[in-house]
């Protein structure tokens, strides 16, 4: 069960947890995939769920991207079509420049005319992420995306990802087993455990004690 409650302020907000502590959980119920038996979420002081009141908006019209670590594309359509969901609002060349610049993003232009069956896992999720970002959400959640992408190529994407969300002011709740990209990102860390939050501050100050799994991910990076 979880009992939590927190305010995101920080750009990049990274979710810590052992297995089954309710990470998945958590960010099911902010998207609008798992009603909660009670509380609220507010997201820029618009109530998206208040189980008192009875509030509830649809996921669709949340305005958050969610990304979770198996990506899920439409089969039938290509990766421009994919990334296109959701852009209704755009006329054709602004939801052709829309979608160009999320995939420059996430470094798969090249894969703009690939069927989903045609892609790696990497690149099924590069995709997902370009498709998330591409109607401008105003939070992002990840639940471990980058999971089996290249080492190098997934620290280009945090950069880039990094510099998007913060031009756009748009905060993102990141679930991760890495303790580096924490550290990357400049991000606060949110602690959860047995379905409460344990700790919650700046990666250096909540992540002192994973001193050592840090030095051994930086070392095994330059190998």
């Amino acid at each position: 069960m979880l009992r939590v409650s927190c305010a995101l302020s920080a750009p990049w907000t990274v979710l810590f947890g052992p297995s089954g502590a309710g990470k998945t959980s958590l960010l099911r119920v902010i998207a609008g995939l798992t009603k909660p038996d009670s509380g609220r979420v507010i997201l820029h002081g618009r109530t998206l769920v208040e189980t008192g009141s009875n509030a509830w908006v649809p996921p669709g019209k949340r305005d958050i991207g969610f990304v979770s670590q198996r990506p899920t594309l439409f089969p039938h359509m290509n990766v421009t079509a994919n990334v296109s969901f959701g852009l209704f609002e755009l006329d054709g060349p602004s939801r052709h420049e829309r979608v160009g610049q999320m995939l420059d993003v996430f470094q798969a232009g090249q894969l703009a005319n690939r069927m989903p069956g045609e892609l790696s896992g990497g690149e099924k999720q590069r995709v997902a992420l370009a498709r998330a970002l591409a109607p401008g959400p105003r939070l992002l959640l990840l639940d471990e995306p980058f999971t089996g992408m290249d080492a190098d190529l997934k620290v280009s994407i945090l950069e880039q990802l990094t510099a998007w969300l913060r031009e756009r002011e748009v905060p993102a709740l990141y679930v991760s087993h890495d303790v580096a990209e924490a550290f990357q990102t400049a991000a606060d860390v949110l602690v959860l455990d047995h379905g409460q939050f344990q700790a919650h501050g700046p990666a250096h100050a909540v992540l002192a004690g994973h001193r050592e799994q840090l030095l051994r991910q930086l070392g095994s990076s330059t190998t």
